[in-house]
């Protein structure tokens, strides 16, 4: 029956996804390069599963804990996420796609890898894949386990569908107490459900110990920041943020904005007229910089005096809730976010509890920025409470190991 509903949504759905381009149609169809015979390798075969770059940036730190012990397979479903992969991880594992949730492409993938364990990242809960490990013994967990209140909702909607797949999770570490609830509440057994932390922490960055990084350096050098003045940088921004936040920003004050998406570029371009672009190749002038390239947010961060995390000043009821404050302040930066941060609410929560990170509305950004600059002590104070709230939380990384190769092991004794 799964087989039949995706049947007709890809039908109905045409007109949106034909237009979108897409790559690897035989591995999405199941037909990936076979990892070797486990003739060659007898430890334990560990799948971990992300769906884009979020979430296999997410298991940085889990990987290289795993790899003494374990061959690690990553999948991941997008092309952004599977050529991220790649590059994380592809000298230390094997990399595949991961399939489209077809019965028979679902066979050929695990006729391929042939697993000893499954683990899924934050969620992404296919039932046909979920059935097909379930008839092979292959244990499925889910690691670093989140479910919004918005997905939740869908979920129960869904519940008669969904509620085998959920049974037969084997764990679920899941990243706070509401999550776990919610796992429970789905129908998996809540004797399979643990709190384990998020992973976030583990793979956000450590401080440069000698200062500013070279990489920062020849940022602020290519595009014309002055290092001896102070700096916001405004990271992941969404829609009509950009024209905000310079409005906020005080006289005297660098800004360097960075959109969350590369077709918003020129959009953010005109939001800041006369601004410095990064992909211009030219050194400005001026005081306001925009980053419309892609792998330099975080030698943004390292220049910032103090970090505005965007996509969050939007609806709190809206689909875009927030994006990640854990690298600024991994960094030591002191962060301000808006209300609409759903989808980050525990980080946003331990570091506000912290005194790392300030939530304010939209029309207090402006106060808020000032009193950061004007207040030198405060921005120190707020620095300090970031490196000691992620350096509290670091660990999730080896509950999780732990999980999967007892997982692992008990499938293959010995």
């Amino acid at each position: 029956m799964t087989n039949a509903l995706y049947l007709v949504t890809a039908v109905a759905t045409a007109p949106w996804w034909s237009r979108k381009t897409r790559g690897g149609w035989p591995e999405r169809f199941g037909r990936i390069e076979p990892v070797a015979s486990k003739d060659s390798d007898a430890r334990p075969r560990v799948m971990l599963h992300t769906v884009s770059v979020g979430e296999t940036n997410a298991i940085r730190a889990l990987v290289p804990l795993l790899t003494p012990h374990a061959r690690v397979i990553v999948t991941a479903t997008t092309d952004t996420g599977l050529a991220r992969a790649r590059e994380l991880y592809g000298e230390q594992c094997e990399v595949r796609r991961y399939p489209l949730d077809a019965t028979f492409a679902v066979r050929r993938f695990l006729d391929a890898v042939q697993p000893d364990v499954v683990g899924l990242a934050e969620l992404e809960l296919w039932p046909n894949f979920v059935a097909a490990c379930r008839s092979r013994g292959i244990p499925v967990a889910v690691i670093n386990g989140r479910i919004s209140a918005r997905s939740f909702g869908g979920y129960r909607k869904l519940r008669p569908l969904l509620k085998r797949s959920f049974a037969s999770l084997s764990a679920v570490a899941a990243q706070d107490e509401a999550y776990a609830g919610r796992f429970a509440a789905l129908g998996v057994p809540a004797d399979r459900v643990s709190v384990a932390g998020s992973m976030k922490w583990d793979s956000a960055p450590d401080p440069a110990t000698g200062g500013v990084s070279d990489r920062a350096n020849a940022l602020a050098d290519a595009m014309g920041i002055d290092r001896d003045r102070p700096l916001l940088v405004a990271g992941s921004t969404g829609p009509g943020e950009e024209a905000l936040i310079r409005e906020a920003t005080p006289d005297g004050v660098q800004l360097l904005c960075a959109p969350r998406k590369p077709e918003r570029f020129d959009e953010a371009a005109a939001a800041m007229p006369g601004c410095v672009r990064r992909s211009s190749e030219s050194r400005g002038s001026g005081d306001v910089f925009l980053l419309d390239t892609l792998g330099e947010l975080g030698a943004a961060y390292e220049l910032a005096d103090a970090v505005v995390v965007g996509r969050s000043f939007g609806p709190v009821d809206g689909s875009v809730q927030g994006s990640d404050p854990m690298e600024p302040a991994a960094l030591g930066k002191p962060v301000l976010t808006g209300p609409a941060h759903a989808n980050f609410a525990t980080v946003v929560s331990a570091l506000q509890a912290a005194g790392a990170l300030r939530v304010v509305a939209r029309e207090s950004l402006g106060a808020a920025i000032a009193d950061l600059f004007g207040n030198g002590e405060e921005r120190a104070s707020m620095a300090r409470a970031a490196l000691e709230c992620v350096a509290e939380h670091r660990g999730s990384s080896a509950r999780h190991a732990s999980m999967l190769l007892r997982l692992a092991q008990a499938r293959t004794p010995g």
